[in-house]
């Protein structure tokens, strides 16, 4: 045997013990080597490696971290929809399911797994011939970003299969990408002493982690998996799911050890009641849990709608509620001059944090539900992430609690407010208010607008302090020192963050538009207004009637639109950013005219399941098509979800044609 070979032979042996040790320490819990000689190992391989370049490969334990951070994340189409779940609350409506099931599966015998419902980021990844090839985010369900490179940095993730089974022609997994309680802290902790912004919560933390370029970055990250399903594959001789997650735990996954086969509903029940308690223990966040039919056949048999399958139903755990005292009520003033009243609350223990603030919605809410400083009130997390009032407890009032008096002027400026009646809250229109223009600075850094990573509310809250930014264009005037002195913000910190705001120069003018914060003006419209005006300029120059005349856009938004481009000021904006090269042209995105959503007017309303009205915003315009929040004759498509209100009465009447969302779906298969 040459020199040669018996290198290949030892790279060889290196990566498959490597492998081992890595299935060992980070799925099974398992060690059986010491880290120093785990490193020993890697050494050797990555020795032999750069020596002899010529025998690396891309499922090499070397190369779970990529070489150049990407520009933009590319697009993968699904080989099967990624869909969403329907939900249910209550054993009644566990009940429900399963006679659903029952009626359509004509009395046969159902089994059910039940496996816990990860609170992350969910994931498709796609082995070809045991070797992984791609991955990619859940996206819109049918196309999602390829994500490889980020999810090649977490250990737990094989970059190639040993098991030959799993080795014969293609093999797709999906599972949940999370962070666990100590790893969240652990970088929030890092974050705070970079004075980078603290994120809200562990999925979060995930979310933004997998969207960021530089996989260097995301391999720093103590991201980790849970493998719960299959999408493409070749293993044809499994025929039910409990079998598949055995199969897939076998080949070397990371499939959570919480799953159950259960032989009937109420056993299903008994495990949901037990998990709303035993969650506690777990480090990380689950949201309740997942049920599904478990033969494949009588999946499907079953099939789907157009919302989600009909085999599968989350169990979703009751919001937490916790009783506290309302200390007080704050007044927040918005990036538009709105009053949003805070409840101040002494400190709780709520769904594993202590929460001391909530959200109170708007005074006409405070006064319906009767809530005054000095009250117990119930507070819940909406959704697990927000804590919000619930209601006053009126039973244990001492007569001593004081009714709410909303501000007569800005609670921060002190400037002269406006009520809106429409919108229901009280409006500071003094331009200078300090707290508009920290609110203003965050949106303007948001990632739909100018993605500036790393500016967030703390250092915002610095930078206006100090004073050395009054305007958004003051950003683009810092410096490395103007930063260095402040809290938390180190040389290197200060240098990322300046490096930000200089990409943010080379932003799509969609972005421009949107971070400029005109009222009323989401990401979508921002797109629709450049792609008619095609520059800042064209924009500024707009009359009245050439912005009512965009299908889409109402009178009342084409009024903020032209009230905002005839104010002085923001003419003058327009030109620093115009000084600075922040002056984009519009360019189109080549799109097959041949589509059913070219050149087509669509109104969404109702609720869709299977994306958000954002998502579906997005879909259209991808493809050429037109929103407009208003029916008209020259609408072409009103998509109906569930509980339509007027604009599905007013299209019948106008005769405009409807979809529903499986036909919405279908329509977007066709391109």
């Amino acid at each position: 045997m040459s020199d040669l070979s018996n290198i290949q032979k030892r790279i060889n042996e290196l990566r498959k013990s490597i492998r081992k040790h890595d299935r060992l320490y980070y799925i099974l819990n398992q060690p059986e080597i010491s880290d120093r000689e785990y490193d020993a190992l890697y050494q050797e391989l990555e020795d032999l490696e750069k020596k002899y370049p010529q025998f690396i490969t891309p499922d090499s334990p070397t190369q779970r971290v990529g070489g150049e951070p990407l520009t933009k994340f590319a697009t993968i189409a699904h080989s099967k929809p990624m869909l969403s779940i329907s939900n249910t609350y209550s054993q009644e409506e566990l009940l429900e399911f399963n006679k659903r099931v029952k009626k359509a599966l004509e009395g046969e015998k159902v089994e059910y797994v039940m496996e816990l419902k990860i609170d992350g980021v969910a994931v498709t990844l796609m082995y070809e011939s045991g070797v992984l090839t791609y991955a990619a985010t859940r996206g819109d369900g049918f196309r999602g970003d390829n994500i490889t490179q980020n999810i090649k940095t977490i250990k737990s993730i094989p970059l190639s299969l040993d098991d030959e089974e799993a080795k014969t022609g293609s093999l797709e997994v999906r599972g949940e990408v999370y962070l666990n309680h100590k790893g969240f802290e652990e970088m929030n902790e890092q974050r705070k002493k970079t004075g980078e912004p603290l994120f809200a919560n562990p999925r979060n933390a995930t979310a933004g982690s997998l969207k960021l370029l530089d996989s260097k970055i995301v391999a720093q990250r103590p991201l980790n998996i849970f493998i719960y399903a299959v999408g493409e594959y070749d293993v044809t001789h499994i025929d039910n799911h409990w079998n598949m997650l055995n199969f897939l735990s076998k080949v070397g996954f990371r499939v959570n050890r919480d799953r159950y086969l259960c032989k009937s509903i109420e056993e299903v029940y008994e495990k949901c009641e037990e998990w709303s308690t035993k969650k506690k223990k777990l480090d990380y966040d689950i949201d309740g849990l997942v049920i599904k039919v478990n033969s494949y056949r009588q999946q499907d048999i079953l099939g789907i709608t157009s919302k989600s399958p009909r085999w599968i139903v989350a169990y979703k755990f009751s919001a937490e509620q916790a009783v506290t005292k309302l200390l007080d009520i704050k007044v927040q003033v918005g990036r538009t001059g709105a009053l949003t009243p805070v409840a101040v609350l002494e400190p709780v223990q709520l769904a594993g944090s202590t929460i001391s603030r909530a959200t109170l919605h708007n005074e006409f809410e405070i006064e319906r539900k009767d809530i005054r400083i000095g009250d117990q009130v119930v507070i819940e997390k909406g959704g697990d992430v927000i804590p919000k009032v619930v209601k006053a407890i009126i039973e244990l009032r001492k007569g001593k609690e004081k009714k709410f008096v909303p501000p007569e002027t800005c609670p921060v400026c002190g400037g002269p407010l406006k009520i809106s009646p429409d919108e229901a809250i009280r409006r500071c229109i003094n331009r200078n208010c300090v707290a508009q223009l920290r609110k203003k600075l965050l949106h303007f850094a948001s990632r739909d607008a100018m993605d500036i990573e790393g500016l967030g509310i703390a250092i915002i809250d610095q930078l206006a302090d100090n004073n050395l930014i009054n305007d958004v264009i003051d950003l683009y005037d810092l410096r490395v020192e103007d930063l260095i002195d402040l809290e938390r913000m180190a040389e290197k910190s200060a240098t990322n963050l300046i490096t930000q705001i200089e990409k943010s120069k080379s932003r799509p003018l969609p972005n421009l538009i949107y971070a400029l914060g005109i009222r009323y003006v989401g990401i979508t419209t921002a797109r629709t207004l450049a792609e008619n005006f095609k520059s800042l300029d064209g924009l500024f120059s707009a009359s009245q009637e050439e912005i009512n005349a965009i299908e889409g856009i109402g009178d009342v938004m084409a009024q903020s639109i032209y009230e905002y481009i005839q104010d002085t000021k923001n003419i003058e904006k327009k030109e620093k950013l115009k000084a600075l090269g922040i002056n984009p042209k519009f360019k189109a995105e080549k799109i097959d005219t041949m589509n059913p959503f070219y050149n087509k007017s669509f109104v969404l309303t109702g609720t869709l399941s299977s994306y958000t009205r954002s998502d579906a915003e997005k879909i259209i315009v991808s493809k050429g098509g037109k929103v407009s929040d208003s029916i008209s004759k020259k609408t072409n498509y009103v998509i109906v979800g569930e509980s339509p209100g007027s604009k599905f009465d007013k299209a019948k009447k106008l005769g405009v044609p409807t979809l529903t969302e499986e036909q919405f779906i279908k329509m977007i298969n066709k391109t």
